[in-house]
C-alpha cells in the first residue's frame, strides 16, 4: 500500500511438528528462544509471527493427494511466519544461514521436531477485503485469530499477474472472515537453504507454484467456510489446482494453549 514505506520483499513460512511428547518444550524453546535468536535479531527482519493447527483444525485440511505441502495431510502443526523488507533480502538471508550454525553450535538447537515444509517466498502482491484495510505488512502484529495457507499450481499458461488478478476480482472477499488474501512465489533452494542444518521437508514446488495467506477474523474453524469456498473457486475456475489449504490458529504468546491439542 501507498501510506506504507516498509515494503515486503520476502517471506520465511516455516511449517513444523514437534515429536510427540515434546510438544510443550518444543512451544517453549521456540518461542522464548529461537523467534528472537534465530529470526527477529536479524538484520532487516522487521515482523514475525506464530499460528498452531490443532487436531480439529488439521481435519479441515484439504490437498490434491500428492503432498505437495504437507505429507501427510495432517503433517505441520506449528507455521511461524517472518516479513523481511524489500532489497534488503539477501543480507538477512545470509545472516540468518549463519546465525542457525552458529546456534546449534551452542547447543540451541532442538532435535525433537520435523520440518515439514520451510520455503523462503518472495511478495507479490495483495487483495484486501475493506476499503481501509490493515496493510499486509502490519498483519503478523494486527492480531489476527488466525491464519490459512493456500497453495495452487496454476495451469498451463496462467502467469502470476492472471492469478493475482483474478484473485483481486473474485468475490469471495467481500462479507468474509478473511481481511485479505496475499500471494507469494517460491524461491528456489539455493546454497543457503540447502546448507541448513536439517531437512527442510517438501519441495519448493515448480514455477507454476503459487502460495498465498489469508488471514482470518473471528473463530478460525467458522472462517473455514469461506477459505474452503476461495480454495474450490479456484479450482472452479480453470486457472489452477489447489494442492493443499488449511488453517491455524494464532498462538497465544507465553503460555502452551493448544500444544495438548496437536494429536
Amino acid at each position: 500500500m501507498k501510506d506504507v514505506p516498509i515494503e515486503i520483499g520476502s517471506m520465511l513460512l516455516t511449517l513444523v511438528d514437534p515429536e510427540p511428547g515434546h510438544e510443550v518444550a518444543y512451544n517453549r524453546w521456540y518461542e522464548r528462544d529461537h523467534f528472537y535468536a534465530g529470526c527477529m535479531v536479524g538484520p532487516w527482519l522487521f515482523s514475525g509471527g506464530r499460528f498452531v493447527a490443532t487436531r480439529a483444525l488439521k481435519s479441515l485440511r484439504r490437498s490434491d493427494g500428492r503432498g505437495e505441502v504437507a505429507k501427510p495431510i495432517d503433517a505441520g502443526s506449528y507455521v511461524a511466519i517472518y516479513w523481511v523488507h524489500a532489497g534488503k533480502d539477501r543480507e538477512h538471508w545470509e545472516w540468518a544461514g549463519d546465525q542457525v550454525h552458529w546456534l546449534y553450535e551452542k547447543g540451541r538447537g532442538f532435535s525433537e521436531r520435523r520440518h515439514v515444509h520451510t520455503v523462503l517466498f518472495d511478495y507479490l502482491t495483495t487483495a484486501y477485503r475493506d476499503a481501509d484495510p490493515v496493510p499486509i505488512q502490519l498483519a503478523l502484529d494486527h492480531g489476527y485469530a488466525g491464519v490459512a495457507m493456500i497453495a495452487t499450481d496454476r495451469a498451463a499458461g496462467v502467469s502470476e499477474d492472471d492469478f493475482s488478478a483474478w484473485t483481486e476480482t473474485c468475490d469471495v472477499l467481500a462479507g468474509s472472515a478473511m481481511a485479505n488474501i496475499s500471494t507469494w512465489r517460491a524461491q528456489p533452494r539455493d546454497e543457503i537453504t540447502a546448507n541448513a542444518p536439517m531437512d527442510l521437508g517438501t519441495g519448493t514446488g515448480g514455477p507454476e507454484r503459487t502460495m498465498q495467506l489469508a488471514f482470518l477474523e473471528g473463530d478460525v474453524q467458522s472462517a473455514w467456510s469461506d477459505v474452503s469456498r476461495y480454495a474450490e473457486a479456484i479450482d472452479a475456475s480453470g486457472l489452477g489446482r489447489v494442492c493443499f489449504v488449511g488453517p491455524f490458529h494464532k498462538t497465544v504468546v507465553g503460555t502452551d494453549k493448544y500444544a495438548d491439542q496437536l494429536w
